[in-house]
């Protein structure tokens, strides 16, 4: 039973918020925030609030909570402050090509400051990405407000001009501008120009080559920087905070190698990238600080990617960063990163996946993201995990993601070679998922919560998955499969203590053949069903979901794998002339070529399974889902006329397990005609109730393999 914290947890949560409480037992998921997140859904307003809706391609579907306030000229949006504060960051949307401002009131009294709205950085285009819609519809805004304020205060937002769409405000008590360190070298010094008209990157060059081993300060100020700064190494860049210290750079440091020793800390950078160039360098760090690094306190805005990680970064921490609007990825570990921590970040409105591992040209190896807060990745996932060794995810809080993601994926998507796989231990423990998962236009079904996928090769690492909640998924929680649409298996995956609430469709979505096991796993209020198990492709072959106990709540499974259940759909009633083999996971002792077991239950009677030649007896084995009283079944060949009349001998076997198994109907003749349409009809005793069907070929007078088109099997 949840305990009074974790409910607490679920309201938190379920509002949108982005702090929430843990039962002690477990560290609290996310990050610990400098600020606190208020949703505008559930501020006092005179405009209008849109949403819930997650449908691709719409404003409220990439809003926090998938909820926000419009306001039109004249109106306003009343926020509470939760807690005290000088300074407020505004998640909003402008229509497209439109720019503004907003009116801020501090309780009732207008300041005499505005707070500048914009689409420049909004409406992102990616035609080359399959599946993709036009996104990045929101932005953020931040304003010191000139006073303190405190909680129970109120801070109103109106609209003067164009259409403003609000979604969450943060608030905060920014601490004033620190001071210089004493023995640091200030880029000031060197001529950099703290008002932001002059070009500042001159100045910082020779700043760094002056303070190696020690410390380039950045004054508060505004300082522009027109090229990326490269052989950076031995030296810390520290500015006054990051409400303070603002550089103004789409590329701020671009090199392929480094000796180490980078400390980047206390500022920040915004860019000017308003559309996604994979091939421009476009990012706060692009390639390798060097080993014994770090990024610290740091606000990364309108980048395309905050940090693109190549080449040695071993040991590399980043931390207590906010990366914001970025086009595509927040952070990625480019393959070759060793022992990186990745800790206390929060992250919002990424147009890829927000943090992400991508083991190319060598595997990211003992690496981590841990207690990060992830919000509205609106393209991919929040964590993505593609390849590598011995990789944690850990107490993570991920939120609203969107179109082509999941909350955390573990996958063997390669993308390009050479591409290291998944290996060792892959551990994914203490995560949040908190409406997550998408519809996947590409494949036309689901992506859940929490992905598994052996896209491009098999997933043989050992993938442990404990101490789980997922809330208010719109699909499912967990998802097997392999996602390239080969087949490939998904094996040695522990799925050990997790509560699922007020999931879509089902609590496990099965689509891939392999195995795991689940422990543990509590449910409740689930949309359709416990359990989706149908192969992708239908010949691929099952996965078997192990009982390791402790689970409750999603016993069920669904019945109809020609169709995908829907959010809140139950099990249709079934039909009790359906065939209740089709579409069924179905295994076999043996196959010729690409004559594979599923083409016995594909619905298609033209295709078919054979076993291996010369080999008899052969079986062929079909999982009907739960067990039913089967009284007849229908075999199929080929209806074509070239395929000649033939004798198959044939025993029936049923099991209610998978392990036990019983003898339905002996050893006996059926004779396939194609002047009579080519079937056989078996008529299985009263009282036979099974739920794995078998039927072992030990005769064949036509060839010397077991042969099916179709395999149906009916109630009546």
């Amino acid at each position: 039973m949840p305990s009074a914290a974790s409910a607490a947890m679920v309201v938190a949560l379920s509002a949108g918020l982005l702090t929430a409480v843990t039962p002690t037992a477990h560290a609290a998921p996310g990050a610990s925030l400098p600020f606190t997140s208020v949703e505008a859904e559930s501020a006092t307003t005179t405009g209008t609030k849109i949403g819930p809706d997650y449908t691709q391609g719409t404003l409220a579907s990439e809003a926090s909570g998938r909820q926000a306030v419009r306001l039109t000229s004249g109106q306003r949006v009343e926020f509470t402050v939760p807690r005290a504060a000088n300074a407020v960051n505004l998640a909003y949307s402008v229509p497209d090509g439109q720019s503004g401002s907003l009116d801020v009131y501090v309780n009732g009294t207008k300041l005499a400051r505005t707070l500048a709205v914009t689409s420049k950085y909004s409406y992102i285009d990616t035609s080359w990405i399959p599946g993709a819609k036009q996104h990045h519809f929101f932005d953020n805004a931040r304003l010191l407000l000139g006073q303190n304020v405190q909680a129970g205060d109120k801070v109103a937002f109106q609209a003067t001009g164009p259409q403003v769409t609000v979604d969450v405000a943060d608030f905060e008590q920014v601490a004033a501008a620190a001071t210089q360190p004493a023995g640091s070298v200030s880029v000031t010094s060197k001529g950099a120009d703290p008002s932001g008209n002059g070009d500042s990157t001159q100045a910082f060059r020779d700043a760094i080559s002056a303070a190696q081993g020690g410390v380039v300060w950045i004054p508060p100020g505004d300082y522009k920087v027109t090229s990326a700064l490269s052989g950076v190494q031995n030296v810390t860049l520290q500015g006054a905070g990051s409400w303070h210290t603002v550089v103004h750079t789409s590329r701020f440091i671009d090199q392929s190698g480094s000796s180490g020793g980078v400390h980047i800390k206390d500022f920040a950078v915004i860019g000017e990238v308003t559309e996604r160039v994979d091939s421009n360098p476009d990012n706060f760090v692009n390639g390798a600080l060097g080993p014994g690094s770090s990024v610290s306190g740091m606000w990364l805005q309108h980048l395309k990617v905050g940090l693109w990680l190549m080449g040695n970064n071993d040991n590399l921490v980043v931390e207590n960063n906010r990366f914001l609007d970025t086009t595509a990825d927040g952070l990625n570990l480019n393959g070759n990163a060793r022992g990186v921590r990745v800790r206390n970040n929060f992250l919002r409105n990424q147009g890829d996946d927000a943090l992400a591992m991508w083991s190319l040209y060598a595997p990211d190896t003992n690496s981590s993201f841990e207690n990060n807060t992830i919000s509205q990745p609106n393209l991919a996932n929040g964590i993505a995990i593609y390849g590598g060794t011995d990789i944690a995810v850990k107490n993570n809080l991920v939120s609203d993601t969107n179109a082509l993601g999941s909350g955390i994926a573990i996958s063997n998507q390669k993308f390009l070679d050479p591409f290291s796989p998944l290996a060792g231990t892959i551990t994914v423990d203490g995560n949040t998922l908190v409406r997550t998962g998408a519809m996947n236009p590409n494949w036309n079904h689901p992506m859940g919560a929490l992905r598994v996928d052996s896209y491009d090769s098999a997933i043989n690492a050992t993938v442990n998955i404990t101490n789980t909640t997922v809330t208010d998924s719109p699909y499912s929680a967990f998802e097997f499969v392999s996602g390239g649409g080969q087949g490939y298996p998904v094996r040695n995956v522990t799925v050990d203590g997790a509560t699922v609430r007020n999931t879509g469709t089902v609590v496990v979505q099965a689509e891939a053949q392999g195995a795991a096991t689940f422990r543990n796993v509590t449910a409740t209020s689930v949309g359709s069903a416990g359990v989706y198990n149908c192969p992708y492709p239908a010949s691929s072959g099952t996965f078997t979901l192990t009982d390791g106990g402790g689970n409750s709540g999603w016993s069920s499974t669904w019945s109809d794998c020609s169709a995908w259940p829907q959010p809140g759909q139950g099990n249709p009633d079934p039909d009790p002339t359906r065939n209740l083999a089709k579409g069924r996971p179905a295994t076999a002792t043996g196959s010729q070529d690409v004559y594979t077991p599923g083409k016995a239950v594909d619905g298609d009677a033209n295709s078919y399974w054979e076993s291996t030649n010369n080999a008899f007896p052969q079986s062929w084995t079909v999982d009907l889902g739960s067990s039913a009283a089967v009284r007849r079944l229908v075999l199929k060949l080929p209806p074509s006329a070239a395929w000649g009349a033939r004798t198959q001998t044939v025993t029936v076997l049923g099991s209610t397990d998978g392990s036990a198994w019983s003898t339905v109907v002996g050893a006996t003749g059926y004779r396939f005609d194609p002047a009579t349409g080519n079937t056989a009809t078996v008529t299985l005793p009263s009282g036979t109730n099974l739920r794995y069907l078998r039927l072992s070929v030990s005769a064949n007078t036509g060839w010397p393999a077991g042969q099916f088109s179709e395999v149906e099997a009916y109630l009546s």
